[in-house]
This record gives structure tokens, sequence and C-alpha cells, in this order.
């Protein structure tokens, strides 16, 4: 039987370090981030979509859907927001459902489905074990405002999209502290996947 391990964490908590690691160790994985990009390409419906709603001031000059032009646009207006996620989340949800069962059928283990919003989306029901990634709030905005060149406003507008870390804890199976080195982060994800039997 496969198991789904659903895998996620708040923006800038470091998902992705815990992502590539369990890739690294052999394990599928089914990106939610890397489907979400691919339903916007160029060619795609989904790139027509966002067009006939937000116009072509969306596009690169070589016609790539200009992603962080479209963030500030629906990041400062929920109603642009809503609207971009209705076309958006049927069809990552289509690409996601596939390729686990694509995955299924070849009988993998373990499959990791990697979901920022695992929770709040309702990705959950489809796993069997969930794992939140998770460090404190002031780091987590110290490392966006970082990452993505933000101010505190801008930072914090975007952790307040999500679900606040307490309503995650609640409902996660496993919580990985991501606030030290990431060697002791890969020490914990290693211990939970031997305590599970998956290594």
């Amino acid at each position: 039987m496969t198991v789904i391990l659903g895998l996620t964490g708040g923006i800038a908590s470091g998902k992705s370090t815990v992502s590539r690691y369990l890739n690294e160790l052999g394990f599928p994985v089914v990106d939610a981030d890397i489907i979400a990009r691919e339903v916007v390409e160029p060619g795609t419906i989904g790139l027509q979509q966002i067009i006939t709603t937000f116009s072509e001031s969306v596009l690169k000059a070589d016609g790539h859907l200009n992603r962080k032009y479209l963030g500030q646009l629906v990041f400062d207006q929920p109603e642009e927001l809503v609207k971009l996620t209705k076309i958006t989340a049927p069809l990552i949800r289509e690409t996601i459902v596939k390729r686990l069962q694509l995955l299924k059928e070849k009988k993998v283990p373990v499959i990791i489905l990697d979901v920022p919003l695992l929770f709040e989306t309702g990705y959950d029901k489809l796993t069997d074990v969930t794992l939140l990634v998770e460090i404190p709030k002031e780091l987590q905005l110290q490392r966006l405002m970082r990452r993505d060149r933000l101010t505190y406003a801008a930072a914090l507008a975007r952790i307040n999209t999500q679900w606040p870390l307490a309503k995650k804890r609640a409902l996660a199976d496993t919580i990985i502290d991501n606030s030290g080195t990431i060697a002791e982060t890969k020490q914990q994800v290693l211990a939970f996947l031997k305590q599970n039997h998956f290594v």
C-alpha cells in the first residue's frame, strides 16, 4: 500500500529544505508549487484564463507570466486573489491527483505531497500522515523579508494570508522545528522516517 505523506509549513519556514532532503533520500515528491507554475506556462488554459481576467499586463515580454507583478496585484487585494485562485486551484488539484494516481499505480511505497496550504485547501484529506515544518514567527518574518526582499509590512501581509501556526499544529501529525541548523532539521526528519518505518 502507498503512504501519502503531506508536507507543509508556513511561508519561508524551510518546507522546501525538508522536501529536497526527502527527495534526496529517494522519495518521489509531488510539489504543488512546481505544478502551480506548470499550469500557467505559455500555451496553457491557465495562462489564457489569467490574461482574460487580468489583461495582458501580467505577461513578461517573452510571453511568460510575470509572477512578481501578479503577486503584487493580488496580495494587496483579496478579491483579486479570489479570482486568481478560482482559475488556478482546480487546475493544480487535477494535476496533483493525476500524479499521485500514477505513482500509486507504480506501487511506490511513500509519496511526498508538498503543499504550502495543505490544511487550508483540504489537501490533507488526500494524505495518510502530515508533517509540519515550523519556525517562530519573528524568524519567519526575517527570513521572508530577506528571501523576497520585502518590507516588514509586506512580509507580514503574506504570512497573514495563511492560517495561524497554532491551527496547523493542532492538525499536523508530526512537527519539525526548523529554527536550528539544517543538520538538526535533517536529524528530526530522519528520526520521523525511522519511527514510521519509511526507511
